[in-house]
């Protein structure tokens, strides 16, 4: 059935629109609309053929194909939330007794059955973890958490030391009931390293017990859990060599925090498993995920060409558009395509709040530069415990700033499309989760990518490894208390920039190591850098 192409103007068109294109789930209680969105109907059936293709490549990944050819890997995080589809039984049963471990451990620190050394009950939480390690369990958090449920959560997500340490005063006298939980798929991570290495100094300065105290989530064997295991930690739980940091939410990495929590994580796995059975269907007109993914296509010119604008209106949804940053930014964003030919795809994310939205970048988005879509997202049920007063609701206001705000985008030709959900719960969460999941596998199939590497990231880690190999090399230069300006301790070493040196050696005098500077920092080459 076609449908008549988008209008800034004609309210019947785009009633019309609205009727043919919205798609709605009766038992998750969720609607997607791309009405709005400049879609047409010669684009999508031009695409339906390489959607259908699209869903024969996410078959295969949930079928144990390697989709992760640099690093010979499977994908398999759909697993996670039916285990049943794992195409080895071990692996399905693995899975739902770790679920059942997690289960299990989250209820007994809550509970008070697993204490502290200190005889009392845990009373908070220190998450450490980088990327996805800490963006999914941050989501988790901010999304699920009631008032006075489970623990408080704190996160080591940087190396920020500023940040650590307001973290660590943060916690206080808690420091000795504190539960630490280090992430890291491989164990050799930097960040994830020092920040439990920062955490376990201060927690032994004030006489807590490391190993009681700590958890792992790794890989099995890794060069952490062999530490867990020599240490006798008080838990390790799993990570897999087939789950991407991105795609991790699923796993323990966001199952631990939700049980810490005392939110449904069953229920969360069963929203998420409920929303992959929804988008393998094979009509793309009844496949949510596909119908976004030609909605971005067709947005961008299948070249990324308009960022993704995420604005949910509901706080707990606040820190979404970071957690979509990483899954659409790392997944899409590549150089190559799987040609090998030079593409230069990916789409750019960034969000606020609604309405916060309204008092921050709607003006630029109504008026400005036309280079971007917006997703709004919003939640039906409000809460009851907000009354009415004076024949005001807080609920209807922030539905009509949405409702405001799409209209004005339409009247300015900008396009958005719209997820609403008729209430928010763990099954909601894990739901919306798995359609942008599903929906950024079937783009990156439409535009010949591969989404489930990350050389980029890859290269950065080794960029800085250089950096942190070459500021070695300039202190040991600078030990003889020589001065020395930058292109001559450049030109001892013998390798790395001069730009680079001194990058270095201005981080080294701006804290108390020893070392000074010589000079007018106006003029970098004629400044001279000395330790006393």
């Amino acid at each position: 059935m076609s449908f008549p192409d988008f209008s800034a103007t004609d309210a019947q068109i785009q009633w019309q629109r609205f009727c043919d294109l919205l798609w709605h789930h009766e038992d998750l209680g969720m609607w997607l609309d791309i009405s709005r969105m400049h879609l047409n109907n010669a684009q999508l059936e031009e695409l339906t053929p390489r959607l259908e293709k699209a869903f024969e490549a996410m078959k295969a990944l949930e079928n144990g194909a390697i989709a992760n050819a640099d690093e010979n890997r499977q994908v398999g995080h759909y697993w996670l939330r039916h285990p049943q589809l794992a195409p080895d039984p071990d692996v399905g049963q693995h899975i739902a007794s770790e679920i059942d471990e997690i289960e299990q451990f989250g209820k007994a620190v809550i509970n008070g059955t697993i204490k502290s050394p200190t005889g009392q009950p845990f009373t908070d939480v220190l998450w450490i973890g980088i990327g996805g390690s800490g963006l999914g369990p941050l989501l988790m958090i901010r999304a699920l958490q009631d008032k006075d449920a489970g623990l408080p959560f704190h996160f080591f997500d940087n190396v920020d030391p500023n940040g650590m340490s307001r973290v660590l005063d943060g916690i206080g006298d808690a420091l000795r009931t504190t539960l630490f939980v280090t992430v890291s798929k491989s164990g050799g991570t930097p960040e994830p390293h020092l920040g439990m290495e920062q955490a376990r100094h201060r927690l032994e300065a004030v006489g807590g017990q490391w190993s009681a105290q700590a958890v792992a989530i790794t890989m099995a064997d890794s060069k952490l859990d062999q530490q867990a295991v020599r240490e006798n930690w008080l838990q390790r739980f799993d990570m897999f060599d087939w789950v991407g940091g991105r795609t991790s939410i699923t796993s323990a990495v966001g199952l631990v925090p939700g049980a810490l929590i005392g939110t449904d994580i069953r229920s969360f796995l069963a929203g998420a498993s409920q929303m992959d059975e929804v988008t393998r269907e094979s009509d793309v007109r009844r496949n949510p995920a596909a119908l976004m993914a030609a909605s971005w296509y067709a947005a961008g010119d299948g070249k990324g060409k308009r960022d993704m604008v995420v604005l949910p209106y509901r706080d707990r949804l606040e820190v979404f558009s970071r957690y979509l940053q990483q899954l659409v930014m790392e997944s899409l964003g590549k150089r190559l395509d799987r040609n090998g030919d030079v593409a230069h795809q990916g789409i750019a994310v960034y969000g606020n709040k609604g309405s916060t939205d309204q008092h921050a970048y709607v003006q630029q988005l109504r008026d400005g530069v036309d280079n971007f879509f917006v997703t709004f997202i919003e939640v039906l049920r409000d809460v009851e415990a907000i009354p009415e007063i004076n024949g005001e609701r807080p609920g209807d206001f922030l539905d009509g700033f949405l409702q405001g705000t799409r209209s004005a985008l339409t009247e300015g030709g900008r396009q958005s499309l719209s997820i609403s959900m008729r209430q928010f719960d763990p099954r909601r969460l894990g739901a919306l989760i798995a359609l942008f999941e599903r929906a950024v596998g079937l783009y990156g199939e439409l535009v010949n990518i591969n989404a489930y590497h990350q050389p980029g990231v890859e290269a950065g880690k080794k960029a800085a490894a250089a950096i942190l190999k070459l500021q070695g090399q300039v202190e040991e230069v600078l030990s003889d208390g020589v001065s020395r300006s930058v292109v001559e301790i450049q030109q001892a070493i013998g390798e790395g920039s001069v730009e680079a040196v001194f990058w270095i050696v201005r981080h080294l005098t701006g804290n108390n190591r020893g070392y000074q500077a010589q000079g007018d920092w106006n003029k970098p080459a004629t400044l001279r850098f000395s330790k006393l």
